[in-house]
């Protein structure tokens, strides 16, 4: 059984219509950016391959956690299978993780272009875009089996799970053996997980910036600059979310905080990614503004 906020009725529409309202955006923004990409020529490249991919885990991570979490707010149904619950947890971290490993992936195509742009095209083939999503997505999946099905054979002392959806930290908090290793492998595959992507990031810039400032030309390096932009915004977005879940103080680690910081970066991500990618790259904005010329002249 999983539990909602605490608070009254008005509190709960509240939050509710809140939620519903950025749950909408999130799907429809990123179906948006996504239809945009496929159906315009001129961004079928790799970097918007990778944001394709981006944007797809993003969807299924909110399908995955608030249509429940919504039922539990607004129609009090709190109840959950236990396989149910499993499942859900697997799904939840895989995509999240994911993200992070796709963030990384599209800093390396970033240091491809920037640094090697004669090479760009033979290094960043199609076959080898499908591998890099197919390898983030099979090690990810290799990484949490483990704890996944050792949760699964833990027994519990609650059948209540003080949390708005299935997180290994809420399960492991109610269980009746000790969790211990399990909650040093699970700090130790987040540290992987979260380090890895974003180190390959910053090598990836160091060496853009160190590429850009060797430019003759100012206009260049400004345009090289804008087109890392919406990039960097999201990377901010993302690992910043994800190091203060981490590393937040004691103060918004009560259970209710867990709730919101939970709710928190389960959203932020997702709603920023199409308004990001949109208002921020000139070559989405040109698309997009293309587009509605075209059907202008259709209708």
């Amino acid at each position: 059984m999983l539990k909602g906020f605490s608070g009254g009725p008005n509190l709960e529409i509240t939050i509710f219509g809140l939620i519903m309202s950025l749950f909408f955006i999130i799907v429809f923004g990123n179906i948006f950016l996504i239809i945009i990409i496929c159906s315009n020529y001129c961004l079928h490249l790799p970097m918007y391959f990778f944001l394709v991919a981006l944007s797809l885990t993003e969807i299924l991570t909110n399908f995955l956690v608030i249509p429940k979490m919504l039922a539990i707010i607004i129609v009090g149904q709190t109840t959950i299978s236990k396989a149910v619950c499993f499942i859900q947890c697997f799904f939840y971290f895989l995509c999240t993780s994911s993200c992070f490993h796709f963030l990384g992936v599209m800093s390396f195509d970033r240091y491809v272009a920037i640094c090697h742009p004669l090479r760009y095209c033979t290094i960043m083939t199609k076959k080898f875009c499908i591998q890099l999503v197919l390898g983030c997505v099979v090690s990810t999946v290799c990484f949490l089996l483990y704890p996944i099905i050792a949760l699964s054979r833990m027994s519990y002392c609650s059948q209540i799970l003080d949390h708005l959806f299935c997180d290994s930290a809420a399960l492991m908090r109610v269980a009746c053996t000790d969790a211990t290793y399990l909650k040093l492998y699970g700090i130790s595959i987040s540290v992987f997980i979260l380090l890895v992507p974003l180190i390959i990031t910053i090598i990836s810039y160091i060496c853009i910036v160190s590429t850009v400032i060797r430019m003759p030309s100012d206009t260049g390096r400004q345009k090289t600059f804008s087109t890392c932009l919406a990039h960097l915004t999201m990377v901010a977005i993302v690992f910043g979310s994800a190091i203060f879940l981490q590393l937040r103080p004691p103060a918004y680690q009560s259970v209710e905080a867990n709730k919101v910081v939970g709710l928190g970066t389960t959203m932020l991500a997702p709603l920023a990614n199409p308004f990001v990618y949109t208002l921020r790259n000139r070559t989405v904005k040109d698309a997009i503004l293309a587009t509605a010329k075209l059907k202008g002249r259709l209708f």
